[in-house]
């Protein structure tokens, strides 16, 4: 009887150890920016940090104020964003490239869409003009003035 509570305390600890990050339940899920619902599929962002901490977040720009708040606290997290081209889908945040367009809005504001390439981004962008970023240049144009619901 020992042996199976060890083993059943064992895989209680192992599946609280996960990384990996954990499906946005859409409508359900709040940010953990500005605790707005999470509700487009298309904007969405989510953060995993070191020791598996799950963050969800309803737009990129407010993963990205989170994580300016305390960097060096994340600075080895997973970090998502929703593919716009593929509703629903997640891919990393580092390798993604941005479109910045007044004519493609984001839930916070700063109209700000992720694409899994900079060739997707800029399809896009010749069709909605606007500006088109990778993740490090990224960070340094999004602020808190970027977001127009804090």
């Amino acid at each position: 009887m020992q042996k199976y509570i060890i083993l059943i305390l064992c895989c209680v600890a192992l599946a609280a150890c996960d990384k990996s990050a954990k499906p946005i339940s859409y409508g359900e899920d709040q940010c953990d920016y500005c605790s707005m619902s999470i509700v487009q599929k298309t904007h969405s962002a989510q953060m995993v940090t070191e020791k598996g901490k799950q963050h969800k977040f309803d737009a990129v720009e407010c993963m990205v104020n989170y994580i300016k708040q305390e960097p060096k606290k994340f600075e080895n997290a997973t970090l998502l964003v929703a593919n716009y081209n593929q509703s629903g889908e997640m891919i990393p945040a580092e390798n993604s490239a941005y479109l910045i367009s007044k004519s493609l809005p984001s839930p916070m504001g700063a109209n700000l869409t992720a694409f899994a390439t900079t060739a997707e981004a800029k399809e896009a962008q010749k069709k909605l003009d606007g500006k088109v970023y990778q993740w490090n240049e990224l960070k340094k144009v999004i602020n808190k003035d970027s977001h127009q619901s804090r």
